[in-house]
């Protein structure tokens, strides 16, 4: 039979491990539970389906997760390829049209002699040297109660949960576009100099600047870079909206009596209850943004990303909340441009379960107790699409070198992706939570440049450097064509 991975889960590191395991000669298997057992917020049986934003981030070498996306790509990212296949119009910010993206992963993974797909729910961690040689387990924030119960038994304490909240999509027709303009933020769009300042419009404010690590880590929030349409509120506008969200109803939110939230994720109603700004600062912030019939810069402004490649889908940018469909409907009609928006989606809470990674993984993504188990994608402790996908690629490579008789390794802590693998296994455990991965958690140059944006942009250099040198030295995959220099 020769050597074999068994993958649990296939979501988006999932999807990825099961890519990397075969593109390096070892046959694996992909255990999915839908359809046979779907979930609350997954609507089709397809691999890699995206159940909030549309949206990568940043896709500037700039941003560290423009960064991590660039050496996903160098790795033979199978996530990557789609995402760029799949690509919306969104700036220098990289969106996708979800269905498209799942297609192509679907099909890619589902027509590889190596992959087998089997519909099937995994209710334990397979026992080691069982049938297959190696296991990854990427279940997801979604991990079925009972393989949810094994796993909480084998790191030996509690799983850490907290509660993700999807954005709203509203249909395109039924913006009124009189009421609305189109704007990226800064009048940023891809081609535009990174990180600088040029082409900004002047206002008749002056805005604050907003920090980008911070901007780029909240869920899917407009990190400065795309082509979205905005929705302006006055002063009054905005008060009678703050007014109708803070006593509006939300949904029972189920399995736990007490839900806690990812920081970088918060419900709408959530942050209002924090301040009548909030919103302000957060997902409704008109920072750089000016009203071409007006001249001004709106009192606060509501973003739409397109979601889909035929532009007839819009979601609300940074919108995720769990109230009642109805009140949703009513409360977000207040914007202007959506009086009569009907919604696609409703924003919905679900739960997001993860291990307390600094006590169980290594940077390689092993277990530390079983070195050929490996976690990966958010059960494993990080947050964000791309992260996900980043540790199922590093997992899926080690998987396979294992099952080839060798050692898994990790990528330079240098690299965006090695630091997000040695952050997540070595961050201190009495106050883990879920992370992005950022420019901060990378070892500091030698000899920084003074400039924020230059500094960054050497990071980046030397991260690619280092990625090329550990490629060549560790054998296993090769650079693949069209990756950015």
């Amino acid at each position: 039979m020769g050597p074999s991975v068994h993958v649990i889960g296939g979501g988006l590191a999932g999807s990825e491990a099961a890519w990397q395991v075969a593109s390096l000669g070892v046959r694996v298997t992909l255990s999915e539970m839908r359809p046979v057992r779907p979930t609350a917020v997954h609507r089709t049986d397809r691999l890699a389906e995206l159940v909030c934003s549309n949206s990568f981030r940043g896709d500037k070498l700039d941003n560290a997760v423009g960064l991590l996306k660039e050496e996903m790509r160098r790795l033979g990212s199978l996530v990557m390829r789609a995402a760029d296949a799949a690509r919306v119009p969104a700036g220098a910010a990289l969106a996708v049209d979800r269905e498209r993206f799942a297609e192509f992963v679907t099909d890619a993974v589902a027509s590889h002699p190596l992959v087998t797909i089997a519909r099937e729910e995994v209710t334990r961690i397979p026992p080691p040297r069982q049938a297959h040689g190696v296991t990854i387990v990427a279940t997801g924030p979604l991990t079925s109660d009972a393989l949810s119960a094994d796993i909480a038994t084998f790191v030996g304490r509690d799983h850490l949960a907290f509660y993700d909240a999807i954005s709203p999509i509203v249909l395109a027709e039924t913006i009124d576009r009189a009421k609305i303009f189109r704007a990226s933020r800064w009048g940023r769009s891809l081609g535009s100099a990174a990180g600088g300042d040029e082409g900004r419009p002047a206002e008749r404010a002056s805005p604050p600047r907003a920090d980008p690590e911070i901007i780029g880590r909240t869920c899917g929030t407009d990190d400065g870079e795309g082509d979205y349409l905005n929705c302006p509120l006055t002063r009054e506008e905005y008060e009678r909206f703050y007014e109708a969200l803070t006593r509006a109803e939300s949904a029972t939110v189920r399995d736990f009596d007490c839900a806690t939230f990812f920081e970088g994720c918060l419900p709408i109603e959530v942050m209002a209850h924090r301040g009548a700004d909030t919103l302000r600062f957060g997902p409704m912030k008109p920072v750089g943004l000016v009203d071409p019939r007006t001249g001004r810069r709106p009192w606060a402004v509501v973003q739409l990303r397109q979601d889909t490649l035929a532009a007839d889908h819009y979601s609300l940018v940074g919108f995720q909340t769990q109230l009642k469909w109805s009140e949703q409907a009513r409360v977000l009609r207040l914007v202007p441009g959506l009086e009569r928006a009907e919604f696609v989606r409703f924003g919905m809470v679900h739960r997001n379960t993860y291990i307390n990674a600094p006590t169980v993984l290594r940077d390689t993504w092993q277990t530390r107790p079983r070195s050929h188990l490996f976690f990966a994608g958010q059960v494993s402790g990080v947050e964000g699409y791309v992260e996900s996908a980043a540790s199922g690629l590093v997992a899926g490579l080690g998987a396979a070198r294992l099952a080839l008789g060798g050692d898994a390794i990790a990528p330079p802590r240098t690299t965006a992706i090695g630091a997000l693998g040695y952050y997540v296994s070595h961050a201190d455990p009495a106050h883990y939570a879920p992370t992005n991965v950022t420019f901060g958690i990378m070892p500091p140059l030698d000899r920084p440049p003074r400039d924020r944006g230059e500094r960054k942009r050497a990071l980046a250099a030397r991260a690619l450097a280092d990625l090329g040198r550990w490629l060549a030295e560790a054998g296993c995959v090769r650079l693949t064509e069209g990756a950015r220099g």
